[in-house]
């Protein structure tokens, strides 16, 4: 990503622009459709890409996301998502396990639902390999890293939060504006990277600053 916006703009900032996710998922597909009805493809799927050996993997995104301003979080998470399948997960062709992914024409086909594309479960290892990558891609550790040590400063805290907790709902906020994305991606992230958990808080104060 950091690449991608160097040799755009000749500098690196956040947040990502929709359009931006769109051109570079463009560079690395043979199609981005946008608009794609997923209706038919299973329960809430929100994003789905289609490996293929005659070509770069084509991504559809559900038009549900894509036409309405009030889920434009939602579609940049989905869209990194996506790009995270195909960024990395293009060696799947390596393996003959087309059960798992079979469609009819013979692709291997990943279909992401709006359930697991933040938060999959680790044995999931496709989607939640994906939904780390769209988190960091978002919301890069060093500028996290930079919010969270100024609430730490500010709040004469340090260590794990509780997300329910002040200083937690402080971090969610402030990641959640920062990055334009959603307050459930923000969450995630922060859980991810150890600044928060669920439950009783175990931060501590001290005289660090």
């Amino acid at each position: 990503m950091s690449s991608f916006l160097r040799e755009k703009y000749g500098k690196v900032e956040y947040p990502v622009s929709t359009n931006d996710l769109t051109i570079l998922i463009e560079q690395k597909t043979s199609e981005l459709d946008l608009y794609a009805d997923l209706s038919n493809e299973g329960n809430n799927v929100e994003g789905m890409t289609v490996f293929s050996h005659k070509a770069l993997p084509r991504v559809m995104i559900s038009n549900f996301l894509s036409t309405s301003s009030n889920h434009a979080n939602r579609l940049r998470t989905t869209l990194t998502h996506e790009f995270g399948h195909v960024v990395f997960h293009d060696f799947i062709w390596s393996f003959e396990q087309p059960s798992l992914f079979k469609s009819d024409s013979g692709d291997l086909t990943i279909r992401c639902n709006r359930d697991t594309i933040l938060n999959a479960r680790d044995v999931d290892w496709l989607e939640w390999q994906a939904g780390y990558v769209s988190g960091a891609f978002l919301m890069p550790l060093s500028l996290v890293k930079e919010i969270v040590f100024r609430i730490y400063k500010d709040t004469n805290t340090f260590g794990k939060v509780s997300s329910a907790s002040d200083v937690g709902r402080k971090m969610i906020t402030q990641v959640q504006s920062f990055f334009q994305v959603s307050e459930a991606a923000a969450r995630v992230r922060l859980l991810k990277l150890d600044y928060l958990q669920e439950g009783k808080t175990v931060a501590q104060s001290m005289n660090l600053f």
